[in-house]
């Protein structure tokens, strides 16, 4: 069973900065693809960002609302994967997941809420 911890969510001004981090149970980076999800209240989870394993290349992927503003990355030492999140919009208010996924294995965290102030 893989557990996966998010920190780094809060509030903050539009315009400003947060970096989520999200620190797994194993040595999962090597394989799982790992990726950030969000769910603002009366809406559907989506997708924000995904970043392959070691044996994928670590490829990125965003989704086009946050292209240019967030960066996905990973620590494969310390097993964990950071959301870099820079000119936050209102838009951005959610609760972001973190996912691991191997094939038919799907893993979430808890979630972080982030709160952006117009």
């Amino acid at each position: 069973q893989v557990q996966l911890v998010e920190s780094g969510g809060g509030l903050v001004q539009a315009g400003g900065s947060l970096r989520l981090s999200c620190t797994a149970s194993g040595s999962i980076l090597n394989m799982y693809t790992m990726g950030w999800y969000r769910q603002a209240p009366g809406k559907q989870r989506e997708l924000v960002a995904t970043i392959s394993s070691i044996s994928g290349r670590g490829n990125t992927n965003y989704a086009d609302s946050v292209k240019g503003r967030f960066t996905i990355s990973r620590d494969n030492a310390k097993n964990t994967v950071y959301l870099q999140m820079n000119s936050l919009k209102s838009e951005d208010t959610a609760v972001y997941y973190c996912n691991a996924h191997y094939f038919r294995y799907d893993y979430w965290g808890q979630g972080t809420q982030v709160t952006v102030s117009s």
